[in-house]
């Protein structure tokens, strides 16, 4: 008899140890087969809007520099993919070093597997958010392209691409969305990218065109688009992988990805109509090419706000988005003068502010708790919490851009020369056309 009590006083801390490790097991994160497929589904969708925004610039600069122009959004695929997973990556989402970057710990991938890691999104491989955001890394870079279309030499925009993926959009994904991040600590609302995308895009592209100058004969010659339905095509991709870019930030296939989708779908169309409508009474017609950027604009500016508003907010925003920033591509660049070739300071850059802004006003925790109310929902104080994300991403941005592009040009000649600007750089670039056929 008292052997079989010691025997069970023996076995009872092991059966706590082992009904403690199983409870353990339970309270561990646990990847989600649904949120995984949703979420890596989303990553490829994002990844479609780059060559979407390829065919979107590339309809819109003239037939010598239509492969050049495409080149520019492809390659970049190729180039920050590689960046990425090198030291990208543990850059902008590593371990956090005094909330101003990550540390080195994760370069090329090191400690990111297939666990979940619970700082990020608990249902899914750490891999799998590693490559969710690496979509967002490249086609922020190819957005800057569009200031810069038919000038900008290809050696210099490789390196500028490079240097500036690291130097800006890496420490920028940091503080916004890092683990840590002193703009995430300060409570600034960016649910997929309006600071960290398009603002820091959008302002980078402005400062490049303005290093660069003006192409030639601009102001003097037309400079209208080689081919529309290039064009109309690429924003008809753009908006489809932009539900992958907006909802797929939830991290989950549940009610907050579904809100994303929705309000992202209703901002793109209000600011398609109201950037038509008011084309139609400032110039008389309505075009595609208006409706298109129209589209594009309500799409950058429900950006940050789509996982925080509600689709009658999202009306707001898009309609009032679209009124903006054809006003900032069709009065405000003609009366300043500068060249952004393909209006991606204007779309992005202005689109991306109001987007930030206008989530300090419409955004609730009734959309979503773990996010803040904005002014129209008893919180001023967020309105100027966006204002300092806002001016942040401005100011570090177009200082930074422009220390690159002044290092850059200590090895190599930033703008293309006259004959070949002249000739397109499609020939002198890459010795190739893209319409053989045509004499």
């Amino acid at each position: 008899m008292r052997k079989k009590m010691i025997g069970a006083c023996c076995l009872l801390p092991l059966m706590w140890l082992a009904s403690s490790g199983i409870a353990w097991a339970a309270d561990a994160p646990k990847i989600d087969s649904g949120d995984t497929a949703f979420v890596l589904l989303c990553a490829a969708l994002v990844l479609l809007m780059t060559p979407g925004l390829a065919l979107f610039y590339g309809g819109m600069v003239r037939r010598k520099n239509v492969l050049s122009t495409i080149m520019h959004s492809f390659i970049i695929i190729a180039l920050v993919s590689v960046q990425w997973v090198l030291f990208g990556y543990t850059l902008a989402f590593g371990p956090d070093k005094l909330h101003l970057i990550g540390n080195l710990s994760w370069l090329g991938l090191i400690g990111v597997g297939g666990a979940p890691n619970p700082d990020y999104a608990a249902t899914i491989p750490h891999l799998a958010y590693m490559a969710f955001q690496l979509m967002f890394a490249i086609i922020t870079a190819a957005l800057i392209s569009g200031s810069f279309a038919e000038r900008f030499r290809f050696p210099a925009f490789l390196i500028f691409t490079l240097l500036w993926t690291t130097i800006v959009y890496d420490p920028m994904a940091h503080w916004v969305w890092g683990a840590g991040g002193w703009l995430r600590n300060l409570g600034v609302l960016d649910f997929a990218g309006g600071t960290v995308v398009h603002i820091s895009s959008g302002v980078s592209g402005l400062v490049t065109a303005l290093v660069l100058g003006k192409r030639l004969g601009y102001g003097r010659e037309p400079m209208v688009p080689h081919h529309l339905p290039f064009t109309v095509l690429g924003a008809g991709l753009l908006w489809f992988g932009w539900f992958g870019f907006n909802a797929g930030s939830a991290l989950a296939a549940n009610g907050l990805a579904a809100n994303a989708f929705v309000v992202t779908n209703t901002a793109a169309a209000a600011a398609a109509l109201s950037w038509l409508c008011t084309e139609w009474i400032h110039n008389g017609k309505p075009t595609i090419l208006g409706a298109a950027s129209g589209c594009v604009a309500g799409l950058v500016a429900i950006t940050p706000a789509s996982g925080f508003v509600t689709p009658l907010s999202a009306v707001l925003i898009g309609l009032i988005g679209g009124i903006i920033c054809y006003f900032a591509v069709s009065v405000v660049k003609a009366k300043l003068g500068y060249d952004d070739s393909l209006d991606a300071f204007g779309v992005h850059g202005i689109g991306g502010t109001w987007g930030a802004l206008a989530t300090g006003l419409f955004a609730t925790t009734a959309v979503n708790p773990a996010g803040a109310n904005g002014l129209f929902f008893g919180n001023p104080g967020q309105l100027w919490t966006q204002f300092i994300g806002v001016i942040t991403s401005w100011a570090f941005a177009a200082i930074v851009t422009f220390i690159i592009l002044k290092v850059v040009s200590l090895f190599t000649r930033l703008r293309a020369s006259d004959e070949e600007e002249l000739a397109g750089l499609d020939l002198p670039m890459h010795g190739e056309r893209a319409y053989d056929y045509i004499s």
